[in-house]
Parts: structure tokens; sequence; C-alpha cells
């Protein structure tokens, strides 16, 4: 059973998740949120990803925890590794105002335009020939860029006899091309390999559908860029902490320009799901709650019986509590951010997810649990320090 080291925040949890979502180049934001989250007293048992969450995901399950976050390091290191421009923090222009955000902007759309057009170390790579001039039907044809790459990378970070052990849950979102179902991939009931963390990344049309068992599928995130709701519904009948861990925010100014609004589309289409969700596994289970309570207040006569007895039982449900950690993106920050996979972007977002999730445990009246004794309670947290 996991608790809380300093009492009186949460009550005790037999079960603590990592609940992450996609977002490419901003998933380091994920590794930041787990490196200092290893040194507390709250050690995932349960880890649920989608697209670059679930490459996080697996770096975490698949390794011992006095290595994980050195696995997560190299990885994130080797895909930051392209890009020849200085790194140095210090620079001015990497360190920009209020006043003068536009050269990093400029750097940042330089460092995504170099991704798109050459690929990234260890992760993917463009078609040679182009997709658009390969035979119909044949892998080729189906995306831009080459995933290779990643495989190896995969299967040199992870150790899958690990992640089969089941000594930590694993479960991986992916979506059916030819049902459009979304499907998870859960070590608690199939053999994991890397084909199933590439499945569930594997976005449309730069990166080509999966096959696993005779199907193919595609990036989970196009029909839910959060596994929270798999979570929730697969929960044991245990005390359940989430940490969701978000890298779109619902939240953001009114745009000015075409790029702008390319920038906030991107920013709804995967956030809004996330926030219905939460939402509605949180109406769900206190209307449940509610049910339970009323059937509860039914005179004896009533409750004795079998069918009162049974649906009481039914509504019973543990507590759960949800940290919703989302990442706040800086100013100069453009529609590209998810692609934009530079060594001082991929640090800059390492060090956020850092800095949040540290606040949040250091803050513990932020934290406060409802008293519930079933439902869930949702933790929207925010409150950041980022300035720019």
């Amino acid at each position: 059973m996991a608790t809380n080291k300093k009492p009186g925040i949460f009550i005790p949890h037999d079960q603590i998740a990592l609940v992450l979502q996609g977002g490419g180049a901003l998933g380091a934001y994920q590794a930041g949120v787990y490196e200092e989250l290893a040194s507390t007293a709250y050690q995932p048992n349960w880890i649920a990803g989608v697209s670059i969450g679930a490459i996080n995901a697996a770096l975490i399950a698949g390794n011992l925890p006095e290595r994980r976050v050195e696995r997560l390091s190299e990885f994130w290191h080797l895909v930051s590794s392209g890009i020849g421009l200085p790194v140095d923090t210090s620079a001015t222009w990497l360190r920009p105002t209020l006043e003068t955000t536009e050269p990093r902007s400029i750097f940042n759309q330089f460092s995504a335009f170099r991704a798109a057009l050459l690929g990234i170390p260890g992760f993917y790579r463009p078609r040679i020939p182009p997709a658009l001039f390969q035979p119909e039907g044949l892998p080729g044809a189906l995306s831009i860029y080459d995933t290779a790459p990643l495989r190896e990378t995969l299967e040199r970070l992870i150790d899958f006899d690990l992640i089969n052990s089941k000594k930590v849950r694993l479960s991986l979102g992916a979506v059916n091309v030819c049902t459009g179902n979304s499907e998870y991939f859960d070590n608690f009931d199939r053999t994991i390999g890397p084909e199933h963390i590439m499945a569930s990344g594997a976005l449309p049309p730069a990166f080509p559908p999966v096959e696993i068992d005779g199907q193919l599928y595609w990036d989970g995130g196009i029909v839910t860029n959060t596994p929270l709701q798999y979570v929730l519904d697969m929960r044991p009948k245990n005390q359940l902490l989430a940490f969701q861990v978000d890298l779109f925010s619902a939240r953001g100014n009114l745009p000015t320009n075409l790029v702008g609004v390319q920038q906030r589309q991107k920013d709804i289409l995967y956030s809004s799901r996330t926030r219905y969700n939460t939402n509605m596994a949180a109406d769900i289970s206190n209307t449940r709650k509610a049910m339970r309570d009323l059937l509860l207040k039914l005179p004896k006569r009533l409750k004795e019986d079998p069918s009162v007895q049974k649906l009481t039982d039914a509504m019973k449900e543990a507590p759960t509590d949800i940290v919703h950690l989302i990442y706040r993106q800086a100013l100069y920050e453009l529609e590209s951010k998810d692609y934009e996979f530079s060594r001082v972007s991929v640090l800059e977002h390492w060090q956020a997810g850092q800095r949040d999730i540290r606040d949040t445990i250091n803050h513990p009246e932020w934290l406060k649990s409802s008293g519930l004794d079933d439902g869930v309670t949702q933790y929207d947290l925010t409150k950041h320090t980022r300035a720019l």
C-alpha cells in the first residue's frame, strides 16, 4: 500500500497510476515529472500511455527503478541530438524576454523544419523514395517516414522480459485502422513487444500503421489522447491515486494570425477530450456514489431485498484521486512545438516537468483530500511558475 509521507493530504492509496498523454517532443515534460516523482513516496505501479506517453511509459516499466531516469535521459538525449546549433541556455537569444521572443521562435521553427526534412535520430527518417512514388498497398506508400530507427531504440533501451513479468502494470493505447475502435495493449493480459509501443505512436500520415496479430494500428491519440478513461474503467476495487500528465492545455489566448489558429486548434483538439473524459469519469463515479447513498437511506425492509443489496454493492467504488498536471507552453512556442526536438527545448520541457510536480508535492494545501469514502476527486493544478 502506498501512502503519502505527509499525513492528512491523501487517504492511503492501494495503487498509484501515472497517466501519460501524447504530444511528441513535449513528452520530455513527462520524463521530468517522473524524475522528480521517483524521489518521493509516490512510486507508480501502473503506467498508462498514448503515443509519446506510451514510449515514456515503456521506458519506465521496462527498466529497474534505479535505471529508469537514466534510460529516459538516454532516449531524450538521443532524439534531441540532431540539431547542430548551440544549446547554451545562457545565450541571450535562447532566453527571450516578454519584449524579444522572435529570435527564439525563429530558432524553434528552424529546428522543427529540420526535423520534418531530415528526421530524428533514433526515432524516424524520411522514406526514400517518398511515399507518393511507392506502389500502392505497400507499407512504404502509407507514411512519410520510416520508424525502423525507433524499433532499434526501443529494443536497446527496454527490457521486455521485465515488462512482461508484470511487476509494473503497463497499458498502451492505439486505434484499429479498419474498425476505428480504440484498443489497449496491457501486459496484464498479453505479452508486450516493441510493436505495441510503436502502434501506440503511429500517427498518420507521418508514421506507418503497425501490424499486430493480423490487424493494423495507428496512434491512440486519434480517438482519445489520454488513457485516463481506460485506467478508471479497468481499476480494481481499491483506492487509486492517478497522476495525469497532459501536454496540451485547453486554455490559451485568442489567436491573431494563421499560425496562432493552427496552434490553438491543435491544443483544443488534444486537450478537450482529456477534460471531457476527466469530467465524465468524475460525474459518473459521483452519481454512482449518490445512488448508493440514497439506497442506504431506504427502510431496513427494502434494504434487505436481494435486488437492492445487489444494486447497492454494484454502486460501491473505492475513492479515486486524480492529480492533473498540464504543460504550459512558452510564448515563443508555436504550432510546431510537438515536433521541435532541439536539445534546448527538450531540456526546458524536462525541467518544467520537474518544477511542476515539485511545486505540487511541496504545496500539500493544493492536494487536500475531499474526505469522500468513494467517488472521484479531481485536483486540477493550474498554478505554474513559467514566465514566458
